[in-house]
């Protein structure tokens, strides 16, 4: 773990961020959202699950309601709750504190953003290619990957956006592929059975071996909280080196995880609220 210690001292290093960071603060999972589509489609949501995967089933409420405002709306709402305390998320903390350069998530809520403003940090959110050509370098740039509230035609959430993104050609993606030619990339809070996951996974693999200099590409990390023998083999084929939790509780492992690189690389702590 050295390794990622000094990349992520040097500012050699970017985090890519996934729904487990957002479930630290009780956000509803994706079986809630396809529950409330079922709803809003008057199904039965045991019966409304079983007749497709969550991509499939979004891309049939879209075919029948015609937009995803309203559903945004839901969404947006739900997921931003003022229940909800930023402050006393320590992960969110932490990763403020690690200055990552940039900052790339698939979840479609605003917590990260409202880390860096209630830390006073500043960033620069990006989701679409204006927002490139705005963005300042001297800060930590957030990019929304799967798309953001503020934009209903940035959000990757039926089928029909889910295979557009899988072409890799967005401006996100050539920013993607342009940030992690001399970077390492730690991957946090995804799930192994996570088809986003895999597939990004997979194409940064492929991009490196179409250029022909694996030699020179910086190693990548995941973490991962259980360890899965198979998974861990694929993921170290394609470059990805896995790091797996000590302890069986999740949220526990993470913590420890962020608690240690803070300090090896900054020699800095941080005090649970």
């Amino acid at each position: 773990m050295q390794e990622l210690v000094e990349a992520i001292r040097n500012r050699k290093a970017i985090l890519f961020a996934g729904a487990g960071l957002s479930m630290n603060l009780g956000l509803p999972s994706y079986g809630s959202l396809i529950s409330r589509l079922a709803q809003e489609l008057d199904f039965d949501p045991q019966l409304f699950q079983l007749s497709g995967d969550y991509l499939s089933l979004a891309e049939y409420y879209y075919q029948v309601k015609g937009k995803l405002g309203p559903l945004r709306s839901w969404m947006d709402t739900t997921w931003h709750a003022n229940s909800i305390d930023i402050s006393k998320s320590f992960l969110h903390r932490a990763i403020v504190e690690l200055k990552f350069p940039s900052i790339y998530t698939t979840n479609y809520d605003r917590w990260i953003e409202r880390a860096f403003e209630h830390w006073n940090v500043p960033f620069s959110k990006i989701t679409n290619v204006s927002d490139i050509a705005l963005a300042k370098e001297d800060r930590t740039q957030i990019i929304k990957f799967h798309g953001d509230f503020d934009d209903d035609d940035s959000i990757v959430l039926t089928e029909s956006s889910y295979f557009d993104r899988m072409s890799f050609e967005s401006p996100l993606d050539i920013k993607l592929r342009g940030d992690v030619l001399g970077k390492s990339v730690l991957f946090l809070g995804y799930s192994l059975s996570d088809i986003n996951m895999r597939y990004l996974l997979y194409r940064l693999h492929k991009q490196w071996e179409l250029e022909g200099f694996q030699k020179a590409r910086p190693k990548s990390y995941i973490f991962l909280t259980r360890p899965n023998i198979v998974q861990e083999g694929i993921l170290r084929s394609r470059g990805i080196v896995p790091i797996v939790a000590e302890s069986d509780n999740p949220m526990d492992s993470v913590k420890t995880f962020l608690l240690d690189l803070l300090k090896e690389a900054y020699g800095k702590t941080i005090e649970e609220p």
